[in-house]
């Protein structure tokens, strides 16, 4: 009998699939935690969690394409217990509950399933692995392939010649050769195995000091469990006392791995055969969701199956401007229409680093024309200088209203051709990112799917992609011209419909005033870049080269030989098997060697330590030290990174191309290649201003905590404070460490730390942790009624805004009576979950955010205003960086100060530190 002691519903060769099918059953829950420990945190726009989303979505149309099976089924276990517990009620035990930020997403996957066309097999107290086994079984006596997508180990137990367990990490296929050169065992032997071995994950006792080196060879002796048993008294030294010791555990152990192959089940094979995805239900999930790669994959599956999508009604009429005499004319007609719709086609992505290959312009919904002045040999293109010319006196004019799609791009591109183009009056993009700043693509090609329902021409039906992809310029013009032509159109027929959209969501301050105004300071900032000495660089790249070197050979003397320490693998060897240190956590794959347990483990060994260093300094020289000089702009000897405005949806402004934000501060090697960014020419200076601890201030007015805000109105130190207020020591007494904790629970509270990770960040006890931030809350209770208040906000109207009413929304904020027991101030400090700490991180960092886009607005137009020859050339965080002349620094850094804190009367002060110095670093 079965483990279940159940008889199969079905008779052996009945209810079987076809022969020659090719199954894939999906351990659902195996699948959801690999993801969701894998990949970092996501949210939804709405601000839900949606990692594991993504990632299951991920494998099973990696399944679904790569695989092509005849049936994907996807096996969930039931809720409540089974059989198992029956048997054993320590069964599992000592398993955590799932983390609320997962179990709200279970749902999600169960849409995206059906969505596919995959069925969903639930069975109640038979756990997923049964039902995996019942239906390999059902695969192997019908001679159909079966796949089992599972990261459990009890699985390998159904291995046949039929069946064999699928790694979807690393898309191999586990048989019986590889479990022989793993465990060294045969499948009808891992049922064996394991009840020796045990296993601590799900509380299977297993017989102690059995591992599985004494497992293997007791079975290679014996050939199975119940004869090593029986044979225990022929066995020498300790394990025979175990044995026999232990005998009830491990036939009880037998029990419990042993999989049911008779789970009842009536198997629906014509309904378990993989259908055709519901086109709809996915592109409007994966809409939901914000997973655009997805979205782009889900839509050509969907198309694959049911065909091509119907066509638009699009009309339009799109010309090739073939003389300047005409682009004479269509420059008057713009101007008389007041308002023109521009975008250029380019060479490169980078706006400082591309040419000019053309310029589409259009005021009129359904009419474009295309300008090319750039084009294969023998395609007729207009001269670059007339154009120019001619196109002066229409985009220079800062009465003609500018719409377009990333406008900023245009703007650096024609500024590289002579053209300052001034009238910024809509920008698309920014549109569509203030009404959805949660939404991952605000491109326009979404955007013309989503709004108008219109497919646009892909750039990629014109470059082509890969290793064979052409410049622009090397397509033809008269393919060109369509498509340049349609990407002014599109806007323009966008503009109405957002316009709208921004009133209803009292939005049009926001995008008027700051957002579409920022638009060419953005601009300028790109254009100017900041200088980078690449021979210091070059000298710096050779002295990490140095310290690697010396890292690696400390690291390998204290490992006691040579290994790969980029290797995760070999790593937790050395960690956990050759130093013996203690396992922080695990993953499907084995204990866990990321930055948070190398940085527990660094306080009991030294390795680990020196792990952390090599990374980091590898990782600087890979991103910056050798990336940077390639990035240098062969014209300029500057760097122009880009500053992008719709990517986070705080409305904080990010940096790529290079991303100069995660250059460390306060290490001498974050240092060092700061210092390689300096003043553009002798005579010159860098000036940096920052504002000091703005996300606190900002939490101090909305809160407003007496406390803090005493704090902030007298200007003392807010981290020694508040450790002397809750320490309840005098100032003089604050120690580093105390002040160190305050400063850790001062920020932690905008991002919702947990005492976990508080612990974990200052290495102290969970419970002194708690402690700590309960004594915070109790100091402050301000800042807890903030939250409450934020979360009630956000529950009542789906969304929180900003000082300024930038908005996100924001889904998944639990019910009032269960938050409200969370901020019992009597209980343990309150645990949010991801939506949670999204509402109040949103709140905080898109005011702070919102401040130092109008100190950007200010200075920049003061800078001008004063005909200063100083210039801003970059903003990383809550710090603006500018370039001037020497004969400028004091009065630039009065103009910056007085404007920076000057640009909103919060309840606390807001405070600019500035320093200058040649060089980033001195700054």
């Amino acid at each position: 009998m079965t483990p279940s002691d159940q008889p199969s519903p079905v008779a052996p060769g009945t209810g079987a699939p076809p022969s020659g099918w090719s199954v894939y059953v999906v351990d659902c829950h195996s699948l959801i935690f690999q993801v969701f420990h894998a990949i970092p945190e996501m949210t939804s726009p709405q601000g839900e969690p949606v990692s594991a989303v993504f990632g299951f979505t991920r494998d099973l149309l990696f399944l679904i394409e790569e695989k092509r099976p005849d049936a994907l089924i996807c096996v969930f276990d039931p809720p409540g217990g089974t059989f198992r517990d029956e048997i054993y009620d320590a069964y599992k035990a000592g398993r955590s509950s799932m983390p609320e930020d997962l179990s709200s997403q279970i749902p999600k996957i169960q849409q995206v399933i059906a969505a596919l066309g995959a069925p969903v097999v639930t069975v109640p107290r038979f756990e997923a692995d049964d039902v995996l086994a019942t239906i390999a079984r059902w695969c192997d006596e019908a001679g159909a392939e079966c796949r089992l997508v599972t990261g459990d180990k009890d699985c390998r137990q159904l291995i046949t010649d039929r069946v064999s367990v699928l790694n979807i990490r690393k898309n191999q296929e586990y048989d019986a050769a590889a479990l022989a050169a793993d465990w060294g065992i045969r499948p009808d032997q891992v049922c064996d195995f394991q009840a020796l071995v045990g296993d601590k994950v799900d509380n299977i006792p297993g017989v102690p000091s059995i591992g599985p080196k004494s497992a293997k060879e007791l079975l290679d002796r014996f050939g199975n469990l119940a004869a090593v048993l029986d044979g225990a008294e022929q066995i020498k030294g300790a394990k025979r006392a175990k044995l026999l010791q232990h005998r009830a555990d491990a036939e009880l152990s037998r029990r419990l791995v042993e999989l049911d192959r008779f789970v009842p089940l009536d198997p629906d094979w014509p309904a378990w055969k993989l259908g055709a995805p519901d086109a709809e239900s996915l592109s409007e999930l994966m809409r939901e969701y914000g997973f655009r790669g997805l979205g782009d994959r889900a839509k050509q599956l969907a198309q694959g199956a049911t065909g091509e999508p119907v066509a638009d009604d699009w009309q339009a009429e799109y010309r090739t401007v073939t003389s300047l005499e005409e682009l004479a004319e269509l420059v008057a007609r713009a101007r008389r229409a007041g308002r023109v719709c521009v975008d250029t086609e380019t060479t490169a992505k980078s706006p400082r680093h591309a040419e000019l290959v053309g310029v589409a312009l259009a005021w009129e919904p359904g009419e474009a024309y295309y300008v090319p002045v750039r084009g294969p040999a023998g395609d007729a293109v207009l001269p670059l200088a007339g154009v120019v010319e001619t196109l002066r006196p229409l985009l220079e004019d800062p009465t003609i209203g500018k719409i377009g799609q990333n406008l900023k791009y245009d703007l650096v591109v024609l500024r590289g051709v002579g053209l300052r183009v001034s009238g910024v009056e809509f920008d698309t993009m920014i549109a569509s990112y203030l009404l959805g700043a949660g939404e991952r693509n605000h491109g326009l090609d979404e955007l013309s799917l989503r709004r108008l329902g219109h497919e646009t021409i892909k750039i990629t039906s014109l470059i082509g992609k890969g290793k064979d992809q052409k410049r622009m310029d090397e397509v033809p013009v008269a393919e060109v011209g369509p498509y340049a032509a349609e990407d002014a159109d599109v806007p323009l027929r966008l503009l109405p419909i957002l316009a709208q959209e921004l009133a209803q969501n009292d939005l049009v301050q926001l995008n008027d005033e700051v957002e579409t105004p920022l638009v060419p300071v953005l601009a300028d900032l790109e254009y100017e870049g900041v200088r980078v000495d690449a021979d210091q660089l070059a000298a710096l790249s050779e002295r990490f080269a140095l310290r690697l070197d010396e890292l690696q050979g400390e690291i390998e003397t204290l490992a006691g030989g040579p290994f790969n320490i980029a290797s995760p693998k070999q790593l937790a060897d050395v960690l956990f098997n050759q130093l013996g240190l203690p396992v922080q956590k695990r993953t499907k794959t084995g204990p866990s060697t990321d930055a948070d347990v190398l940085e527990a483990l660094a306080r009991l060994h030294p390795l680990p330590e020196l792990i952390v260093q090599h990374r980091q300094f590898s990782k600087l020289k890979g991103t910056y030290v050798d990336a940077l000089p390639e990035l240098i702009h062969p014209g300029t000897g500057r760097v122009h990174c880009s500053l992008n405005q719709v990517v986070a949806a705080t409305g904080r402004l990010s940096a790529s191309d290079p991303n100069l934000q995660n250059i460390p501060v306060r290490t001498e090697a974050g240092r060092e290649i700061r210092a390689a960014f300096t003043a553009r020419e002798p005579g010159w200076r860098l000036l940096a201003a920052d504002y000091s601890q703005i996300e606190l201030r900002v939490l101090a007015h909305y809160s407003e905590d007496r406390g803090l805000c005493e704090a902030f109105a007298s200007d003392r130190d807010i981290h020694t404070l508040v450790a002397s207020q809750v320490g309840g020591v005098s100032i003089d007494e604050v120690t580093d460490a105390m002040r160190r904790g305050a400063k850790a629970v001062n920020f932690g509270i905008i991002y919702g730390q947990s005492p976990f990770g508080l612990a974990r960040s200052l290495g102290i006890p969970k419970d002194e942790a708690a402690r700590f931030i309960s004594d915070y809350f109790e100091r402050y209770p301000g800042v807890l009624d903030f939250i409450e208040t934020t979360l009630a906000a956000c529950r009542r109207d789906g969304m929180v805004r900003t000082l300024l009413g930038r908005k996100r929304a924001i889904s998944g904020v639990r019910p009032r009576p269960r938050s409200a027991e969370l901020f019992d101030r009597r209980a343990t400090p309150p645990q949010l979950t991801l939506p949670e700490r999204t509402a109040v991180n949103t709140v905080i960092q898109g005011t702070a955010a919102d401040l130092i886009k109008l100190a950007m607005l200010a200075v920049h137009r003061q800078i001008e205003e004063n005909g200063l020859r100083s210039r801003m050339i970059l903003q990383i965080h809550d710090e603006l960086l500018f370039d001037a002349p020497e004969e400028e620094i004091d009065p630039l850094a009065a103009l910056v100060r007085e404007q920076m804190q000057g640009v909103a009367q919060l309840r606390v002060p807001l405070k600019v530190d500035i320093k200058t110095g040649k060089n980033w670093a001195e700054c």
